[in-house]
């Protein structure tokens, strides 16, 4: 990160986005991006990390991973994130809150959340009551509304959704970017340099959610460089049968060695769904034809 401060106790009164902010999709952004509207005040977020378990969530299955989140905030201009430990903070009443980590940490004038913000131990009090609460402490409390595209209301749910579904393209409009993943590249089996499509294999991270098995236009970032290419989301059923879920991605036009490197990669439209090939040949002719969809798409 650069140009953010993280995790420091703020000497500047801030205006302070609240939320877990788990996809930072276009709903999440409409109340960080309000931090931005208050002159004098210093953009802040309180959140916490993205792979964080909370009571509400039955499994961590994030949009984005928390350097993602992290990064999309400094981006979009926020200049304090305050990310402390759940377990730390997990027992504190509304006042609690407000007085410790508002006041004591965040120096916050201003504090904006959606309109389905709960706070205090077992999202005790929800976004009237903190906004009642904090106009004792001389805190303003912005409540964002419901935010909607395409006629749909926004919010992580739905998206996860149309990702399991594999609608990425409808995905990654709400979402406001490009659904991404991010690994280190791992050693595979080298068969695709066999049959003209090589590819980088990464394990697929656990804590971000699973889209529907198949294939993927994608672009591949490398060195900052962005380049389509060809993602394979699922378990190779042609070749071998894995427990574990992969992303094999075959970069158009690229000759190179990224073993051991992070690499991200960001799924642009769905092509097809994962299948499993009589053989190598039917499985190269298969490939090259999804070669020619993601270059001409």
């Amino acid at each position: 990160m650069t140009d953010i401060t993280y995790n420091k106790i703020f000497v500047p009164p801030t205006a302070v986005a609240l939320g877990f902010f788990d996809g930072l999709h276009t709903g999440h952004m409409t109340v960080v991006e309000e931090t931005l509207k208050y002159p004098g005040l210093a953009p802040a977020v309180f959140t916490f990390h993205s792979d964080t378990a909370l009571p509400k969530r039955e499994r961590v299955e994030n949009l984005l991973s928390n350097d993602m989140k992290l990064e999309k905030l400094a981006a979009a201009g926020i200049e304090f994130i305050y990310q402390p430990d759940f377990e730390s903070v997990k027992h504190y009443t509304a006042v609690d809150f407000i007085e410790k980590v508002l006041l004591a940490k965040m120096n916050a004038k201003v504090v904006v959340c959606g309109f389905d913000f709960r706070l205090g131990a077992g999202g005790g009090s929800d976004a009237n009551a903190l906004k009642e609460i904090c106009k004792s402490y001389g805190i303003e409390v912005v409540i964002k509304p419901a935010f909607s595209l395409d006629n749909m209301v926004v919010h992580s749910t739905a998206i996860k959704n149309l990702i399991k579904q594999g609608n990425i393209k409808q995905a990654n409009r709400l979402l406001g970017y490009d659904f991404s993943i991010e690994a280190i590249v791992v050693d595979g089996n080298h068969l695709g340099r066999t049959i003209n499509s090589p590819t980088i294999n990464q394990i697929y991270p656990e804590n971000i959610i699973l889209p529907l098995f198949g294939v993927y236009k994608s672009i591949t970032y490398v060195d900052d460089k962005p380049m389509v290419s060809v993602t394979n989301i699922g378990v190779k059923p042609t070749i071998e049968k894995n427990s574990v879920p992969l992303a094999e991605t075959h970069i158009l036009d690229y000759e190179g060695d990224l073993y051991g490197r992070r690499v991200r990669v960001s799924l642009i439209s769905f092509i097809r769904r994962e299948q499993k090939f009589s053989g190598v040949e039917e499985l190269k002719n298969q490939l090259d034809r999804d070669k020619n969809t993601a270059r001409n798409s």
